[in-house]
């Protein structure tokens, strides 16, 4: 007798490999199948008896790497599995909402007395992105942007994709070290690719921050390269409390800052500009994938233990930033800490990361 044949392996379409998942198993089952089995890293998440031929089941997520297996069982018990790996889980109940900014007072003291405790000059944006409310300090001033802006490369060279680049290509490579390593020629060459120069590359991605609204933030050409071999009804305030002096080059401010990374997180979701500009949701979840595996830490995730912090951190001579998503059980904000000549900086962007999730999660 002829032994039956093997069962073709299901077809996931969610998750996809080098993203951040938000818990969303979905695909199509061979032929015959009565149930699928989900397997988050090494434990089974889900088991499902199946009527048709597709999937779409939502599992529990802890934050960090991970690996989706889902193993179809058909009528004869036969069992066929796809892997999809690697993958970023997110918490469980971390997916964002639209919902417009509005003034939390009790915060906005807790960040006044944090900035004022440290001196210097500094700008700070803070938002829970499932209810709206957050606090501001000098959110609308405008400082030396450093590193922070790579971020608005990138998402310019996914607006100029229909997809998200292919492993193991040049601007996969590219946007890894230029996100991951904050490595400056990467950024150079990206804007390049993007126009044929730098300065041409940097209209480019003037033009995504215009297209956002972000009138505050200027790519002005490339970055500086060794010479090495290659619940209140008020809304969020942005003012200017004070301004640094740093002369000609890039800048942006807290409050620019704070909507890159809420449009990025909201695209990854499916919803907000970005999509209606040509970033799909594949690409954003991608992007968030590289900056959850950003090497220049201790900034915003200085002193917070199991949240996901997804950010890009600039720094030049008396400057220190931090942008970024942090994603937990539950929730999910966005934190924005920018500083000049300020005692301790990181240790600021760390506390008012720290004052926000403890505000966020009653």
């Amino acid at each position: 007798m002829l032994d039956a044949p093997a069962l073709p392996p299901p077809a996931i379409v969610a998750p996809a490999p080098r993203e951040v998942s938000f818990g969303l198993v979905s695909g199509r089952a061979p032929l015959g199948t009565r149930r699928i089995i989900v397997h988050v890293g090494r434990y089974v998440a889900a088991e499902e008896q199946l009527r048709g031929r597709s999937f779409s089941v939502h599992v529990r997520l802890t934050g960090g790497p991970t690996s989706i297996r889902v193993t179809a069982v058909d009528g004869r018990n036969r069992r066929s599995s796809s892997l999809v790996e690697p993958v970023y889980g997110l918490p469980s109940d971390s997916d964002p909402r639209e919902r417009a900014p509005r003034l939390d007072p009790a915060l906005g003291r807790t960040i006044r007395s944090l900035v004022a405790r440290h001196g210097g000059t500094s700008a700070v944006y803070v938002q829970d992105l499932r209810t709206g409310r957050g606090a501001a300090w000098n959110a609308g001033a405008r400082f030396p942007a450093a590193s922070t802006l790579k971020l608005a490369i990138a998402i310019t060279v996914l607006r100029t994709l229909d997809r998200k680049p292919e492993p193991i290509t040049q601007v996969s490579r590219l946007l890894g070290k230029m996100l991951v390593s904050s490595d400056n020629d990467a950024a150079n060459a990206l804007e390049v690719w993007l126009a044929g120069s730098t300065s041409a590359g940097s209209d480019r991605v003037n033009a995504t921050m215009r297209a956002l609204g972000l009138n505050d933030s200027l790519m002005y050409g490339g970055y500086e390269t060794s010479r090495r071999p290659a619940g209140a009804s008020a809304p969020i305030p942005v003012r200017i409390e004070s301004q640094p002096a740093f002369g000609v080059g890039k800048y942006t401010t807290a409050a620019d800052l704070a909507r890159l990374a809420r449009a990025v997180y909201l695209a990854a979701s499916g919803k907000g500009p970005l999509l209606r500009m040509g970033v799909t949701a594949s690409e954003a979840r991608y992007l968030l994938w590289l900056l959850a595996q950003v090497t220049d830490r201790g900034k915003l995730d200085r002193f917070l233990r199991g949240p996901v912090v997804m950010h890009k951190a600039g720094w030049l001579t008396g400057a220190r930033h931090d942008n970024g998503i942090v994603a937990y059980e539950g929730g999910v904000f966005v934190a924005t800490v920018m500083t000049w000549r300020t005692a301790a900086a990181d240790e600021l962007a760390g506390q008012v990361a720290l004052s926000a999730f403890a505000r966020f999660v009653d």
